[in-house]
């Protein structure tokens, strides 16, 4: 008897090796572990207790073997989770860089400098205008320069009225686009096709625009016996906004807030085409036929706007300058750069 019981409990411990196979390539030991006893104890329900013993040190046996089996799985299963984790929490890390990247606030700073440098505009030509008034008369006798040398000043001032102005706003360079292939405001961004060439906005500005605004100027200068007028300054304050909207379109490249800039530009225009009406009405049209220009302009530059989108977004540029939280404005004052570079 104690022979036969021997041999039995030899039998569960040269099954292991098979049951552990069979484990690792069908389904859990358990499993198997039950299936067999509930076989079992289904066959033969009179089962000896040294039977019973045989059936718990092989259940004993092949539960060891499953929590082996068992830790190992977890032991993977946790470094795979690791793995996706760390990988997980990269891509996190990588959108919330490229969140903070998208992430845009409003440039007060810029928006603080535009007004600045409009007034500071304004007020250094209404000073060389009120030193003429005030020179001419004690020097020459006379309130005004001579019809010619007023004509002339007043072309100047249409093209070159950016020289009072602290920003940033030089024109687009044709010469420089030809050669590198574009220039601030040239060749640098998507145009519509309708886009007059590029020989086009020299001429209009040289041969059309500068020649009607210094006519009709001297009218208005001839008729008022002076330069610091009422009349006068609303054009200087029309060439004011031009030079604030060159800095945001061509140095700056706010598409956006370009075609909130050029209103006020062809607004301003207006108003003083208006101005000049009430002292000549020839002044009032010659200025006034500079809107029709502006008037395509405006519509060049909403649809520039339209067709440019943001780089980072994907979206239309705001209307309001922004810039990228956490980052410097990129609107600088001209003058103090120079002064910082000698």
């Amino acid at each position: 008897m104690k022979s036969i019981i021997f041999i039995f409990s030899l039998f569960p411990i040269s099954l292991h090796g098979f049951v552990g196979t069979t484990i690792s390539t069908t389904v859990g030991c358990g499993d198997v572990c039950s299936h067999d006893g509930n076989s079992m104890q289904h066959k033969d329900n009179k089962t000896s207790s040294t039977t019973r013993g045989m059936n718990r040190l092989f259940a004993t046996r092949c539960t060891g073997s499953s929590s082996r089996i068992s830790l190992q799985e977890m032991s993977i299963s946790k470094r795979n989770v690791s793995q996706r984790g760390g990988v997980h929490l990269g891509m996190a890390s990588s959108t919330s860089s490229s969140s903070n990247e998208m992430s845009q606030e409003l440039d007060t700073d810029a928006i603080g400098k535009y007004f600045i440098a409009l007034i500071t505009q304004m007020s250094l030509i209404s000073a060389f205008f009120y030193g003429l008034d005030t020179i001419l008369p004690m020097v020459t006798g006379s309130e005004t320069l001579p019809t010619a040398l007023t004509w002339v000043m007043c072309y100047l001032f249409s093209l070159k009225s950016r020289v009072f102005n602290p920003l940033n706003n030089a024109r687009p360079d044709r010469q420089k686009a030809i050669k590198e292939g574009k220039s601030d405001g040239f060749k640098d961004r998507n145009q519509p096709s309708w886009t007059p060439p590029g020989v086009v906005f020299p001429i209009m500005w040289l041969l059309i625009i500068g020649p009607l605004r210094a006519t009709s100027s001297t009218l208005i200068v001839n008729s008022m016996n002076g330069y610091l007028t009422l009349p006068l300054m609303s054009l200087m304050l029309h060439l004011s906004c031009g030079d604030i909207w060159n800095t945001i379109n061509n140095t700056e490249k706010r598409f956006g807030t370009s075609v909130v800039g050029i209103g006020f530009v062809y607004v301003s225009a207006l108003h003083a085409a208006w101005r000049y009406y009430q002292v000549d009405p020839l002044a009032g049209k010659l200025l006034g036929a500079t809107a029709i220009w502006l008037t395509i302009a405006g519509t060049l530059i909403t649809e520039i706007w339209r067709l440019n989108p943001n780089e980072t977004t994907g979206q239309k540029e705001s209307l309001l300058p922004m810039k990228p939280v956490g980052k410097d404005s990129v609107t600088t004052f001209a003058w103090g750069m120079k002064k910082e570079e000698e």
